[in-house]
């Protein structure tokens, strides 16, 4: 999934916000009683927060490089 792909409200979310909706989005799909429609476009979203926050690291580790 390349970083164009990942919808402009994820892109602006802090780290700390796009690990809270991690957070409910995995407590919903430990839930049994989702339907599975609902359950794939969670994950979908799960898959592109997760990007989001790999960006996120990899930013700040290039800053972090430069400074050394």
């Amino acid at each position: 999934m390349k970083n164009e792909n990942i919808p402009a409200d994820i892109k602006s979310k802090s780290l700390k916000e796009a690990r809270e909706e991690i957070d409910v989005i995995l407590s919903k799909l430990e839930n049994q009683e989702t339907n599975l429609d609902e359950s794939i476009n969670d994950y979908e979203r799960l898959v592109q927060l997760n990007k989001h926050i790999d960006e996120l690291f990899k930013k700040k580790f290039k800053e972090i490089s430069k400074k050394e």
